[in-house]
Protein backbone atom coordinates (compact mmCIF):
# COMPACT_ATOMS: atom_id res chain seq x y z
CA UNK A 1 0.00 0.00 0.00
CA UNK A 2 1.07 3.73 -0.61
CA UNK A 3 1.94 5.81 2.20
CA UNK A 4 -1.14 8.51 2.49
CA UNK A 5 -1.73 12.04 4.38
CA UNK A 6 -3.28 10.25 7.39
CA UNK A 7 -0.27 7.62 7.39
CA UNK A 8 1.89 10.14 7.27
CA UNK A 9 0.00 12.18 10.17
CA UNK A 10 0.34 8.93 12.23
CA UNK A 11 3.98 8.58 12.13
CA UNK A 12 4.85 12.47 12.40
CA UNK A 13 2.19 12.41 15.53
CA UNK A 14 4.25 9.53 16.85
CA UNK A 15 7.53 11.48 16.50
CA UNK A 16 5.61 14.20 18.42
CA UNK A 17 4.68 12.54 20.99
CA UNK A 18 7.93 10.31 22.15
CA UNK A 19 9.58 12.70 24.75
CA UNK A 20 12.94 12.00 24.30
CA UNK A 21 13.41 12.29 20.21
CA UNK A 22 14.78 14.45 18.47
CA UNK A 23 13.33 16.00 15.69
CA UNK A 24 13.95 17.60 13.30
CA UNK A 25 17.68 17.40 14.28
CA UNK A 26 18.83 21.07 13.58
CA UNK A 27 16.24 22.91 15.82
CA UNK A 28 16.86 19.77 18.88
CA UNK A 29 20.72 20.81 19.33
CA UNK A 30 23.61 23.55 19.27
CA UNK A 31 25.58 20.91 17.53
CA UNK A 32 22.95 20.99 14.39
CA UNK A 33 22.02 23.49 12.10
CA UNK A 34 19.80 23.63 8.80
CA UNK A 35 23.28 23.22 6.57
CA UNK A 36 24.30 20.13 8.87
CA UNK A 37 24.74 16.84 7.16
CA UNK A 38 24.62 14.56 10.37
CA UNK A 39 21.79 16.43 11.55
CA UNK A 40 20.22 15.03 8.21
CA UNK A 41 21.28 11.97 8.69
CA UNK A 42 19.65 11.39 12.29
CA UNK A 43 16.86 12.77 10.98
CA UNK A 44 16.66 10.17 8.34
CA UNK A 45 17.39 7.66 11.17
CA UNK A 46 14.79 9.01 12.96
CA UNK A 47 12.13 9.45 10.65
CA UNK A 48 13.00 6.04 8.54
CA UNK A 49 12.43 3.87 12.50
CA UNK A 50 8.86 4.70 12.77
CA UNK A 51 7.61 5.24 8.99
CA UNK A 52 7.93 1.70 8.12
CA UNK A 53 6.42 0.27 11.54
CA UNK A 54 3.24 1.82 10.08
CA UNK A 55 1.17 -1.04 8.27
CA UNK A 56 0.72 1.08 4.99
CA UNK A 57 4.17 1.71 4.51
CA UNK A 58 6.15 -0.99 2.74
CA UNK A 59 7.69 0.43 0.22
CA UNK A 60 11.68 2.14 0.59
CA UNK A 61 10.93 4.40 -2.86
CA UNK A 62 7.85 5.79 -1.38
CA UNK A 63 9.60 6.72 1.73
CA UNK A 64 12.37 8.18 -0.33
CA UNK A 65 9.78 10.34 -2.28
CA UNK A 66 8.24 11.58 1.54
CA UNK A 67 11.07 12.01 3.15
CA UNK A 68 10.85 15.92 4.45
CA UNK A 69 13.36 17.78 3.24
CA UNK A 70 12.12 21.17 2.58
CA UNK A 71 13.90 22.31 5.97
CA UNK A 72 17.69 21.56 4.59
CA UNK A 73 19.83 23.91 3.30
CA UNK A 74 22.11 21.75 0.65
CA UNK A 75 23.98 25.31 -0.26
CA UNK A 76 27.24 24.63 1.02
CA UNK A 77 27.13 20.94 -0.18
CA UNK A 78 26.24 22.80 -4.09
CA UNK A 79 29.67 23.19 -5.65
CA UNK A 80 28.13 24.43 -8.90
CA UNK A 81 28.02 28.44 -8.97
CA UNK A 82 25.71 29.06 -12.09
CA UNK A 83 21.83 28.25 -12.67
CA UNK A 84 20.70 24.31 -12.56
CA UNK A 85 17.66 22.85 -14.02
CA UNK A 86 17.70 20.44 -10.85
CA UNK A 87 16.95 21.18 -7.27
CA UNK A 88 19.40 19.85 -4.82
CA UNK A 89 16.82 18.33 -2.55
CA UNK A 90 15.29 16.86 -5.66
CA UNK A 91 19.01 15.64 -6.57
CA UNK A 92 19.31 13.96 -2.86
CA UNK A 93 16.13 11.68 -3.21
CA UNK A 94 17.00 10.40 -6.71
CA UNK A 95 20.67 9.21 -5.51
CA UNK A 96 19.35 7.78 -2.47
CA UNK A 97 17.47 6.04 -5.07
CA UNK A 98 20.06 4.49 -6.99
CA UNK A 99 21.97 3.93 -3.53
CA UNK A 100 19.02 1.79 -2.28
CA UNK A 101 19.27 -0.09 -5.46
CA UNK A 102 23.25 -0.64 -5.31
CA UNK A 103 23.02 0.44 -8.99
CA UNK A 104 27.24 0.90 -9.71
CA UNK A 105 26.37 3.30 -13.15
CA UNK A 106 23.53 5.96 -13.70
CA UNK A 107 22.56 4.40 -16.59
CA UNK A 108 20.53 2.10 -14.36
CA UNK A 109 18.81 4.60 -12.50
CA UNK A 110 17.37 6.10 -15.88
CA UNK A 111 16.19 2.87 -16.89
CA UNK A 112 14.64 2.16 -14.12
CA UNK A 113 12.81 5.77 -13.96
CA UNK A 114 12.09 5.51 -17.41
CA UNK A 115 9.02 2.92 -16.77
CA UNK A 116 7.96 4.57 -13.63
CA UNK A 117 6.11 7.69 -14.84
CA UNK A 118 4.38 8.08 -11.31
CA UNK A 119 8.08 7.57 -9.30
CA UNK A 120 9.17 10.15 -11.67
CA UNK A 121 6.30 12.76 -10.40
CA UNK A 122 6.63 11.74 -7.16
CA UNK A 123 10.67 12.42 -7.32
CA UNK A 124 10.11 16.06 -9.11
CA UNK A 125 10.76 15.34 -12.38
CA UNK A 126 8.83 17.12 -14.97
CA UNK A 127 11.60 14.54 -17.40
CA UNK A 128 14.02 12.82 -16.54
CA UNK A 129 17.75 13.59 -16.44
CA UNK A 130 20.18 11.97 -18.94
CA UNK A 131 22.83 10.10 -17.61
CA UNK A 132 25.81 12.38 -18.54
CA UNK A 133 23.68 14.99 -16.41
CA UNK A 134 23.57 12.52 -13.17
CA UNK A 135 26.61 11.81 -13.62
CA UNK A 136 28.14 15.24 -13.28
CA UNK A 137 25.85 16.20 -10.48
CA UNK A 138 26.98 13.01 -8.80
CA UNK A 139 30.72 13.24 -9.17
CA UNK A 140 30.82 17.41 -9.79
CA UNK A 141 27.91 19.14 -7.87
CA UNK A 142 27.56 17.06 -4.78
CA UNK A 143 30.76 17.44 -2.13
CA UNK A 144 32.45 14.35 -1.07
CA UNK A 145 30.50 14.78 2.26
CA UNK A 146 26.56 14.55 0.83
CA UNK A 147 28.12 11.72 -1.47
CA UNK A 148 28.68 10.04 1.89
CA UNK A 149 25.71 11.24 3.33
CA UNK A 150 23.36 9.62 0.03
CA UNK A 151 25.31 6.67 1.35
CA UNK A 152 24.86 6.49 4.76
CA UNK A 153 21.08 7.46 4.29
CA UNK A 154 20.39 4.66 2.11
CA UNK A 155 22.11 2.27 4.55
CA UNK A 156 19.69 3.44 7.07
CA UNK A 157 16.73 3.38 4.97
CA UNK A 158 17.77 -0.15 3.94
CA UNK A 159 18.15 -1.56 7.90
CA UNK A 160 15.10 -0.23 9.53
CA UNK A 161 13.05 -1.00 6.50
CA UNK A 162 14.23 -4.76 6.60
CA UNK A 163 13.84 -4.86 10.93
CA UNK A 164 10.32 -4.06 10.15
CA UNK A 165 9.66 -6.47 7.48
CA UNK A 166 9.53 -4.41 4.66
CA UNK A 167 10.97 -6.22 1.43
CA UNK A 168 14.04 -4.40 0.14
CA UNK A 169 16.16 -4.13 -2.59
CA UNK A 170 19.14 -5.38 -1.49
CA UNK A 171 20.65 -6.62 1.59
CA UNK A 172 22.21 -3.47 3.83
CA UNK A 173 25.93 -4.07 4.81
CA UNK A 174 25.23 -3.93 8.46
CA UNK A 175 28.84 -2.83 9.44
CA UNK A 176 29.86 0.91 10.18
CA UNK A 177 32.14 2.43 8.19
CA UNK A 178 34.86 4.82 9.56
CA UNK A 179 37.08 6.75 7.43
CA UNK A 180 40.47 6.49 8.37
CA UNK A 181 40.68 2.59 8.82
CA UNK A 182 42.86 0.74 6.24
CA UNK A 183 44.11 -1.96 8.42
CA UNK A 184 42.60 -4.98 7.61
CA UNK A 185 43.78 -6.39 10.70
CA UNK A 186 41.54 -9.11 12.40
CA UNK A 187 44.04 -8.76 15.63
CA UNK A 188 44.21 -4.98 16.12
CA UNK A 189 47.34 -4.01 18.17
CA UNK A 190 47.13 -1.27 20.48
CA UNK A 191 47.92 1.28 18.75
CA UNK A 192 45.61 0.21 15.49
CA UNK A 193 42.45 -0.07 18.51
CA UNK A 194 43.43 3.63 20.17
CA UNK A 195 43.29 4.65 16.55
CA UNK A 196 40.10 3.76 15.86
CA UNK A 197 38.71 4.60 19.24
CA UNK A 198 39.66 7.74 19.06
CA UNK A 199 37.74 8.34 15.28
CA UNK A 200 34.66 6.80 17.13
CA UNK A 201 34.60 8.39 20.38
CA UNK A 202 35.28 11.78 18.75
CA UNK A 203 31.88 11.15 16.20
CA UNK A 204 30.22 9.52 19.41
CA UNK A 205 30.31 12.52 21.78
CA UNK A 206 29.74 14.89 19.11
CA UNK A 207 26.37 13.31 19.14
CA UNK A 208 25.24 12.43 22.52
CA UNK A 209 26.38 15.65 24.57
CA UNK A 210 24.41 18.13 22.82
CA UNK A 211 20.95 16.21 24.84
CA UNK A 212 22.23 17.88 28.15
CA UNK A 213 22.13 21.37 28.29
CA UNK A 214 21.51 23.98 31.14
CA UNK A 215 19.41 26.21 29.83
CA UNK A 216 21.36 29.37 30.93
CA UNK A 217 20.62 32.11 27.82
CA UNK A 218 22.53 33.67 25.71
CA UNK A 219 25.75 36.00 26.12
CA UNK A 220 27.37 34.02 29.20
CA UNK A 221 30.64 34.22 29.67
CA UNK A 222 31.98 30.76 30.21
CA UNK A 223 31.00 27.85 27.17
CA UNK A 224 28.49 25.47 28.52
CA UNK A 225 30.35 22.29 27.25
CA UNK A 226 32.77 23.88 29.44
CA UNK A 227 30.57 22.44 32.29
CA UNK A 228 30.23 18.82 30.45
CA UNK A 229 33.96 18.81 30.48
CA UNK A 230 34.62 19.33 33.95
CA UNK A 231 31.81 16.60 34.80
CA UNK A 232 33.73 14.16 32.72
CA UNK A 233 37.36 15.30 33.93
CA UNK A 234 35.45 14.92 37.69
CA UNK A 235 35.29 11.36 36.16
CA UNK A 236 38.72 10.48 35.32
CA UNK A 237 39.99 10.30 38.72
CA UNK A 238 38.25 8.22 41.52
CA UNK A 239 36.33 10.38 44.34
CA UNK A 240 37.47 13.73 42.60
CA UNK A 241 35.34 16.43 44.36
CA UNK A 242 34.46 19.53 42.02
CA UNK A 243 36.29 22.30 44.45
CA UNK A 244 39.00 20.86 43.74
CA UNK A 245 38.20 18.88 40.39
CA UNK A 246 37.63 22.77 38.99
CA UNK A 247 41.54 23.72 39.84
CA UNK A 248 42.77 21.37 38.49
CA UNK A 249 40.52 21.74 35.40
CA UNK A 250 41.70 25.15 34.86
CA UNK A 251 45.34 24.44 34.24
CA UNK A 252 44.44 21.13 32.18
CA UNK A 253 42.04 22.58 30.14
CA UNK A 254 42.54 24.40 26.71
CA UNK A 255 39.55 26.57 27.40
CA UNK A 256 40.25 30.32 28.18
CA UNK A 257 37.20 30.28 30.78
CA UNK A 258 35.87 27.51 33.26
CA UNK A 259 33.66 27.52 35.74
CA UNK A 260 34.45 27.44 39.20
CA UNK A 261 33.40 23.69 41.72
CA UNK A 262 30.52 26.11 43.35
CA UNK A 263 29.32 27.87 39.86
CA UNK A 264 29.57 24.02 38.66
CA UNK A 265 27.36 22.50 41.05
CA UNK A 266 24.75 25.61 41.65
CA UNK A 267 24.08 25.18 37.87
CA UNK A 268 23.52 21.25 38.32
CA UNK A 269 21.11 22.42 41.46
CA UNK A 270 18.85 23.87 39.20
CA UNK A 271 18.21 21.14 37.22
CA UNK A 272 15.25 19.47 38.44
CA UNK A 273 14.95 15.81 38.62
CA UNK A 274 12.37 14.95 35.41
CA UNK A 275 14.97 17.24 33.77
CA UNK A 276 17.91 15.20 34.57
CA UNK A 277 16.06 11.94 33.43
CA UNK A 278 14.93 13.51 30.28
CA UNK A 279 18.05 14.65 28.94
CA UNK A 280 19.88 11.15 29.65
CA UNK A 281 17.02 9.61 27.49
CA UNK A 282 17.19 11.61 24.70
CA UNK A 283 21.60 11.20 25.19
CA UNK A 284 20.90 7.40 25.29
CA UNK A 285 18.67 7.68 22.74
CA UNK A 286 21.40 9.36 20.42
CA UNK A 287 23.85 6.95 21.25
CA UNK A 288 21.39 3.56 20.45
CA UNK A 289 21.33 5.32 17.40
CA UNK A 290 24.49 5.08 16.93
CA UNK A 291 24.93 1.20 16.97
CA UNK A 292 21.39 0.03 16.37
CA UNK A 293 22.80 -0.42 12.88
CA UNK A 294 25.21 -2.96 13.95
CA UNK A 295 24.83 -6.66 13.42
CA UNK A 296 26.21 -7.21 16.93
CA UNK A 297 23.58 -4.80 18.47
CA UNK A 298 20.23 -7.26 17.65
CA UNK A 299 21.32 -9.74 20.19
CA UNK A 300 19.55 -7.16 22.47
CA UNK A 301 16.72 -8.15 24.03
CA UNK A 302 17.47 -9.02 28.43
CA UNK A 303 17.56 -6.26 30.34
CA UNK A 304 18.00 -6.32 33.70
CA UNK A 305 16.92 -4.34 36.58
CA UNK A 306 18.55 -3.70 39.85
CA UNK A 307 18.73 -1.03 42.73
CA UNK A 308 22.52 0.31 43.72
CA UNK A 309 23.14 2.17 46.62
CA UNK A 310 25.94 5.19 47.40
CA UNK A 311 28.10 4.83 50.00
CA UNK A 312 26.58 4.48 53.53
CA UNK A 313 25.65 7.85 54.29
CA UNK A 314 27.09 8.72 57.87
CA UNK A 315 26.04 12.67 58.53
CA UNK A 316 22.91 14.47 60.05
CA UNK A 317 20.07 13.15 57.64
CA UNK A 318 17.19 15.17 59.11
CA UNK A 319 14.75 17.02 56.79
CA UNK A 320 16.29 13.96 54.15
CA UNK A 321 15.16 11.01 55.27
CA UNK A 322 12.75 10.40 52.65
CA UNK A 323 16.07 10.43 50.11
CA UNK A 324 18.95 8.72 52.55
CA UNK A 325 17.06 5.47 53.31
CA UNK A 326 18.49 2.43 54.41
CA UNK A 327 20.52 -0.20 52.49
CA UNK A 328 19.38 -3.08 50.89
CA UNK A 329 21.08 -5.20 53.41
CA UNK A 330 18.41 -4.11 56.02
CA UNK A 331 21.36 -2.93 58.56
CA UNK A 332 20.94 0.38 60.78
CA UNK A 333 22.93 2.47 57.58
CA UNK A 334 21.66 4.46 55.66
CA UNK A 335 22.28 5.52 51.76
CA UNK A 336 21.01 7.19 48.73
CA UNK A 337 19.67 4.54 46.16
CA UNK A 338 19.52 4.56 42.39
CA UNK A 339 17.70 1.85 40.28
CA UNK A 340 18.64 1.29 36.54
CA UNK A 341 17.79 -0.73 33.97
CA UNK A 342 20.40 -2.10 31.41
CA UNK A 343 21.05 -4.28 28.69
CA UNK A 344 22.95 -7.43 29.58
CA UNK A 345 23.37 -11.09 27.88
CA UNK A 346 25.32 -11.06 24.85
CA UNK A 347 24.24 -7.20 23.96
CA UNK A 348 26.14 -4.13 24.56
CA UNK A 349 25.49 -3.41 28.47
CA UNK A 350 24.08 0.32 28.17
CA UNK A 351 22.00 1.71 30.89
CA UNK A 352 19.25 2.51 28.76
CA UNK A 353 17.98 4.58 32.08
CA UNK A 354 18.34 5.52 35.78
CA UNK A 355 15.85 6.95 38.17
CA UNK A 356 16.10 7.73 42.02
CA UNK A 357 14.51 5.60 44.64
CA UNK A 358 12.94 7.66 47.67
CA UNK A 359 11.53 6.54 50.90
CA UNK A 360 7.43 5.58 49.84
CA UNK A 361 8.12 4.04 46.40
CA UNK A 362 6.95 0.75 45.81
CA UNK A 363 8.93 -1.79 43.64
CA UNK A 364 6.16 -1.50 40.72
CA UNK A 365 6.12 1.82 40.44
CA UNK A 366 9.69 1.62 39.65
CA UNK A 367 9.76 -1.63 37.51
CA UNK A 368 6.66 0.27 35.17
CA UNK A 369 8.62 3.06 35.30
CA UNK A 370 12.11 1.94 34.14
CA UNK A 371 10.32 -0.77 31.78
CA UNK A 372 8.52 2.04 29.74
CA UNK A 373 11.57 3.86 29.01
CA UNK A 374 13.17 0.05 27.85
CA UNK A 375 10.22 -0.37 25.71
CA UNK A 376 10.20 2.82 23.96
CA UNK A 377 14.18 2.45 23.30
CA UNK A 378 14.87 -1.24 22.28
CA UNK A 379 13.15 -4.23 21.77
CA UNK A 380 12.55 -6.24 25.55
CA UNK A 381 11.96 -10.00 25.40
CA UNK A 382 12.93 -11.10 28.80
CA UNK A 383 13.52 -9.13 32.20
CA UNK A 384 16.06 -10.19 35.03
CA UNK A 385 15.24 -8.60 38.40
CA UNK A 386 17.33 -9.35 42.03
CA UNK A 387 14.89 -11.05 44.80
CA UNK A 388 13.81 -7.60 46.29
CA UNK A 389 11.44 -7.20 43.05
CA UNK A 390 9.52 -10.90 43.66
CA UNK A 391 6.46 -9.29 44.41
CA UNK A 392 3.33 -11.37 42.60
CA UNK A 393 2.39 -7.69 41.45
CA UNK A 394 5.53 -7.14 39.66
CA UNK A 395 5.60 -10.10 37.73
CA UNK A 396 2.29 -9.48 36.60
CA UNK A 397 2.62 -6.28 35.22
CA UNK A 398 5.37 -8.08 33.08
CA UNK A 399 3.46 -11.20 32.21
CA UNK A 400 0.88 -8.36 30.93
CA UNK A 401 3.29 -6.92 28.53
CA UNK A 402 4.05 -9.76 26.77
CA UNK A 403 7.28 -10.15 28.39
CA UNK A 404 9.27 -12.93 30.09
CA UNK A 405 11.13 -12.61 33.65
CA UNK A 406 12.84 -14.69 35.45
CA UNK A 407 13.60 -13.48 39.15
CA UNK A 408 15.03 -15.47 42.34
CA UNK A 409 12.43 -16.04 45.22
CA UNK A 410 12.96 -14.80 48.56
CA UNK A 411 12.53 -18.68 50.81
CA UNK A 412 9.87 -18.79 53.19
CA UNK A 413 8.73 -21.88 54.92
CA UNK A 414 7.26 -23.98 52.52
CA UNK A 415 10.24 -23.54 49.89
CA UNK A 416 12.48 -23.95 52.82
CA UNK A 417 10.71 -27.62 53.41
CA UNK A 418 10.80 -28.71 49.69
CA UNK A 419 14.29 -27.85 49.39
CA UNK A 420 15.03 -29.83 52.41
CA UNK A 421 13.26 -32.96 50.55
CA UNK A 422 14.92 -32.44 47.08
CA UNK A 423 18.47 -32.78 49.58
CA UNK A 424 17.20 -35.52 51.03
CA UNK A 425 16.58 -37.47 48.02
CA UNK A 426 19.94 -35.59 47.00
CA UNK A 427 17.80 -34.25 43.30
CA UNK A 428 19.96 -30.99 42.19
CA UNK A 429 17.00 -29.91 40.10
CA UNK A 430 13.19 -29.27 40.45
CA UNK A 431 10.43 -27.70 39.13
CA UNK A 432 6.74 -26.87 40.26
CA UNK A 433 3.70 -24.33 38.92
CA UNK A 434 2.36 -21.91 41.72
CA UNK A 435 0.10 -19.40 42.07
CA UNK A 436 0.64 -16.16 43.63
CA UNK A 437 -1.94 -14.43 45.17
CA UNK A 438 -3.01 -10.77 43.87
CA UNK A 439 -6.10 -9.97 46.07
CA UNK A 440 -9.62 -9.98 44.85
CA UNK A 441 -9.58 -13.58 43.64
CA UNK A 442 -7.30 -12.95 41.43
CA UNK A 443 -4.07 -15.13 40.61
CA UNK A 444 -0.61 -14.60 39.20
CA UNK A 445 0.70 -18.09 37.35
CA UNK A 446 4.93 -18.33 37.72
CA UNK A 447 6.93 -21.77 37.34
CA UNK A 448 9.08 -22.13 40.83
CA UNK A 449 12.27 -23.89 39.26
CA UNK A 450 15.05 -24.86 42.52
CA UNK A 451 18.73 -25.49 41.77
CA UNK A 452 21.33 -26.81 43.58
CA UNK A 453 24.18 -24.33 43.99
CA UNK A 454 27.28 -26.30 42.49
CA UNK A 455 30.44 -26.09 45.18
CA UNK A 456 28.01 -24.49 48.19
CA UNK A 457 29.40 -23.63 51.39
CA UNK A 458 26.09 -24.61 52.91
CA UNK A 459 25.24 -28.24 54.27
CA UNK A 460 21.27 -27.71 54.47
CA UNK A 461 18.67 -26.75 52.54
CA UNK A 462 20.80 -23.47 51.20
CA UNK A 463 22.29 -25.23 48.91
CA UNK A 464 19.56 -24.25 47.11
CA UNK A 465 18.38 -21.39 44.92
CA UNK A 466 14.79 -20.75 43.84
CA UNK A 467 13.12 -19.16 40.92
CA UNK A 468 10.57 -17.59 39.69
CA UNK A 469 10.05 -17.65 36.05
CA UNK A 470 7.27 -17.52 32.83
CA UNK A 471 9.22 -18.69 30.37
CA UNK A 472 10.35 -22.30 31.34
CA UNK A 473 13.79 -23.22 32.93
CA UNK A 474 15.48 -23.34 29.79
CA UNK A 475 15.57 -19.41 29.66
CA UNK A 476 17.23 -19.81 33.50
CA UNK A 477 20.62 -19.70 31.98
CA UNK A 478 19.78 -16.12 31.16
CA UNK A 479 19.88 -14.94 34.66
CA UNK A 480 23.51 -15.85 35.07
CA UNK A 481 23.76 -12.60 32.79
CA UNK A 482 22.48 -10.27 35.72
CA UNK A 483 26.00 -10.48 36.96
CA UNK A 484 26.72 -7.75 34.58
CA UNK A 485 24.57 -5.10 35.94
CA UNK A 486 26.85 -5.58 39.50
CA UNK A 487 30.05 -5.22 36.89
CA UNK A 488 29.02 -2.45 35.51
CA UNK A 489 27.97 -0.81 38.63
CA UNK A 490 31.79 -0.93 39.68
CA UNK A 491 32.60 1.03 36.28
CA UNK A 492 29.71 3.56 37.36
CA UNK A 493 30.96 4.28 40.38
CA UNK A 494 34.05 4.49 39.56
CA UNK A 495 33.21 7.65 37.17
CA UNK A 496 31.07 9.22 39.56
CA UNK A 497 32.19 12.56 41.11
CA UNK A 498 32.73 13.13 44.55
CA UNK A 499 30.22 15.08 46.82
CA UNK A 500 29.14 15.52 50.72
CA UNK A 501 26.39 17.22 49.43
CA UNK A 502 22.98 16.60 50.37
CA UNK A 503 21.19 17.98 46.97
CA UNK A 504 19.24 15.00 45.70
CA UNK A 505 19.53 16.58 42.11
CA UNK A 506 23.23 16.89 42.35
CA UNK A 507 23.45 13.80 43.80
CA UNK A 508 21.09 11.75 40.90
CA UNK A 509 23.00 14.31 38.02
CA UNK A 510 26.28 12.85 39.07
CA UNK A 511 24.91 8.95 39.00
CA UNK A 512 23.44 9.74 35.59
CA UNK A 513 26.25 11.15 34.25
CA UNK A 514 28.49 8.58 34.98
CA UNK A 515 26.35 5.96 33.90
CA UNK A 516 26.05 8.37 30.72
CA UNK A 517 29.80 7.89 30.39
CA UNK A 518 30.14 3.79 31.07
CA UNK A 519 27.28 3.70 28.62
CA UNK A 520 29.80 5.88 25.83
CA UNK A 521 32.86 3.41 26.89
CA UNK A 522 30.43 0.09 26.30
CA UNK A 523 29.17 1.58 22.72
CA UNK A 524 32.66 2.84 21.72
CA UNK A 525 34.06 -0.60 22.14
CA UNK A 526 31.71 -2.29 20.69
CA UNK A 527 32.18 -0.20 17.23
CA UNK A 528 35.42 -0.18 17.32
CA UNK A 529 35.46 -4.48 17.70
CA UNK A 530 33.14 -4.34 14.91
CA UNK A 531 35.19 -1.97 12.59
CA UNK A 532 38.66 -4.03 13.67
CA UNK A 533 37.25 -7.30 14.07
CA UNK A 534 33.90 -7.49 12.40
CA UNK A 535 32.71 -8.74 15.54
CA UNK A 536 31.94 -8.33 18.90
CA UNK A 537 32.90 -10.06 22.00
CA UNK A 538 31.91 -9.44 25.84
CA UNK A 539 35.11 -8.09 26.74
CA UNK A 540 36.22 -5.22 26.09
CA UNK A 541 38.99 -3.88 23.71
CA UNK A 542 38.92 -0.65 24.41
CA UNK A 543 39.23 0.43 28.24
CA UNK A 544 37.51 2.82 30.44
CA UNK A 545 40.90 4.67 31.17
CA UNK A 546 40.96 4.98 27.17
CA UNK A 547 37.69 6.25 26.78
CA UNK A 548 37.69 8.67 29.12
CA UNK A 549 41.32 10.03 28.14
CA UNK A 550 40.02 10.20 24.41
CA UNK A 551 36.69 12.23 25.56
CA UNK A 552 38.78 14.92 27.24
CA UNK A 553 39.94 16.28 23.88
CA UNK A 554 36.14 16.26 23.04
CA UNK A 555 35.01 18.60 26.16
CA UNK A 556 38.00 21.25 26.09
CA UNK A 557 40.41 18.88 28.22
CA UNK A 558 43.97 18.88 27.53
Amino acid sequence: MTATPESRRVVFRRIARRSHTDWPAYDSAPLYDRTSLAGLESDVRIVSATWFRHDDHTSVEQFVCSLPLAYVIFDAEDRYTGPTRYEMATLFRVFVLKELHGWEYETALVDYLENRPVLCEQLGFETIPEQSTLWRSWHERFSADLRETVETAARTILIKAQNAGVAVPREPARKLRYHGNESGESDPDDQTTLEQAEKITDHVSRVVFPAFSLDRGDGCEIHENAYWGLQTYLGLRERLAANEGARSFTYESTRDRTPLGHAHRDQIRDLSIAEIREMYRQAITRLLNEVAETEQFFRAGIVAIDITEADPFTGDRTGYEDEIIGTKEKSDQYAYQWATVQLVGNAVPIVLDARPVRKGVTRLEIVEDLLDSAEDLVHVDNVLMDREFDSQHVLEMICQRGLSYVVPKRMQTSEKAQAKRLLQRDQDRYETDRKLHLGKNEWHETTLIYRRKEDSEHDDHRQYSVFMTNCGSGHLTEYGFRWEIESGYRSIKRFMAATTSKNFGLRFFYFAFACLLYSIWRAVDLLVQVELTGKYEHSPIVTDDNTLTLLKKETGIG
